[in-house]
């Protein structure tokens, strides 16, 4: 299929597009890498009416490490994020998140902040912010706002995001003090297709092996990114072994909500993540025996 009939305009500076945006409403879609937006209006699921082009937009690039996070442009391409240095050191649960998206010719194109944005239960990215509790800047001509990643997706394709608004920066938090460790699995049809289920994991152990933070998140099996705070908090101060984190796996599952498709039963998909997040548990936890400050 083609594409419905759209008015396009490229802009140079965020201004014009927020003008646009608070003059055209929900007609109107932004387009940066296009890696999600134009195989959707391809398909007719989306028609816009008026697309506006952000990509040369210099207010949405950069990445900078601060003291304790690295801060993303919405702008960035996914390959810059992914083979940064800072993200490299700081962030490698983003860096092994990124190289499960799509193929290196969709991260050459695709952006970080578009990845978000469109909220593909399955996207690797959206589960990583969520692991990490990212903070997401918006913008309108209104008014800037910053929401954490667990108010910012709000079901299928659907986040905070507004209209008249446009994502313009992440904050990516970094864990700081050593014994640090992550992981990221997931598991798809063929590399690059959208995954059945997929699991991450951010640990960090005392001198003594014992867990001092825990964020354990699964993707593709709700209608949004799911972390388990509530199981994972009641893990602090304790030493992970095999039988704890397939008992904390298991339990975490069983909280996830998956359907069924042409590809996997909600039943496969349950037992998938289970042994996903017991995987990225006994990685995790194993790399951060090995990172001593």
């Amino acid at each position: 299929m083609k594409a419905a009939p759209f008015d396009y305009v490229r802009v140079d500076h965020l201004d014009a597009a927020l003008t646009l945006l608070d003059a055209h409403g929900g007609d109107a879609k932004l387009i940066a890498g296009g890696q999600s937006l134009v195989p959707m209006m391809a398909m007719r699921l989306a028609r816009p009416a008026f697309l506006v082009d952000i990509h040369r937009l210099t207010d949405l690039q950069g990445l900078v490490r601060h003291t304790d996070g690295i801060s993303t442009g919405a702008g960035v391409r996914q390959a810059q994020m992914e083979s940064h240095a800072d993200v490299i050191t700081g962030l490698p649960l983003v860096k092994q998140a990124l190289r499960w998206v799509g193929h290196q010719q969709t991260r050459n194109r695709g952006t970080v902040g578009g990845s978000l944005a469109y909220a593909d239960p399955s996207a690797e990215l959206p589960l990583a912010a969520m692991v990490l509790d990212a903070q997401i800047h918006i913008q309108s001509l209104a008014e800037k706002r910053v929401v954490p990643a667990a108010d910012f997706f709000l079901g299928p394709m659907f986040t905070a995001v507004g209209d008249a608004e446009c994502l313009t920066r992440i904050d990516w938090p970094v864990w700081s003090g050593g014994r640090v460790g992550c992981a990221f699995e997931e598991t798809a049809i063929r590399h690059g297709d959208f995954a059945m289920a997929s699991a991450a994991c951010q640990i960090q152990l005392n001198a003594e092996g014992q867990i001092l933070r825990l964020s354990l998140g699964a993707g593709g099996v709700s209608g949004t990114p799911l972390v388990f705070g509530a199981l994972t908090d009641a893990m602090i101060g304790k030493t992970l072994t095999s039988d704890m984190a397939k008992d904390l796996a298991q339990a975490a599952a069983r909280l996830c909500d998956p359907g069924s498709d042409m590809h996997a039963g909600a039943a496969y998909r349950t037992h998938l993540v289970g042994v996903l997040l017991e995987r990225v548990l006994i990685q995790s936890a194993q790399q951060a025996s090995l990172n001593a400050a």
